[in-house]
């Protein structure tokens, strides 16, 4: 297992921190997406989105994804940085032979997001479902690593930012 290349390479592409992981490490709870159905303005408009037609549920995200026996959480206060560096780790990872590597993250790829105003998405082919959106507790799986996720009380707090890059 290269967990340890990848989370060194995750700290040196930028990321506050960045943790191995195995799959019995994440916390998948359907509730999710009750957050994402009665609690995101995207509901509805986000390429990524699970409304989107034709998209996996939680429950069957979890099948999926725990056929995956690793990978590595990606922490940054910059939602960008933080799906930047997940695909970097995504593709090294698919060059090194991990064929199957697949990143999730918030996406933040252009300035203003075409899907959510009914267009199609500009960037599909790297266009990636959110941690959470996919069925994960990210708070339970990020604080089993001791990483810092609260709540936030006001839109002037920083934000934590995590991805994650499944690898196998």
């Amino acid at each position: 297992m290269d967990a340890n290349y990848f989370v060194n390479l995750a700290l040196e592409l930028g990321a506050n921190h960045a943790v191995a992981f195995t799959i019995d490490d994440i916390v998948f709870d359907p509730r999710t997406i009750l957050k994402c159905a009665f609690g995101c303005d995207d509901w509805g408009k986000g390429p990524t989105c699970p409304s989107r037609p034709n998209s996996l549920k939680p429950w069957e995200y979890e099948n999926v994804l725990k056929r995956y026996s690793w990978g590595v959480i990606i922490h940054s206060t910059d939602k960008r940085k933080s799906q930047e560096i997940s695909f970097a780790i995504e593709r090294e990872a698919f060059l090194k032979g991990y064929y199957f590597a697949f990143s999730l993250s918030d996406c933040a790829l252009c300035s203003e997001c075409a899907g959510l105003s009914g267009r199609p998405c500009v960037n599909p082919k790297k266009a990636r479902p959110a941690f959470h959106s996919v069925g994960i507790d990210v708070f339970k799986t990020v604080r089993k690593f001791g990483l810092p996720i609260d709540t936030l009380k006001s839109r002037e707090e920083t934000p934590n930012w995590y991805s994650a890059v499944f690898i196998e």
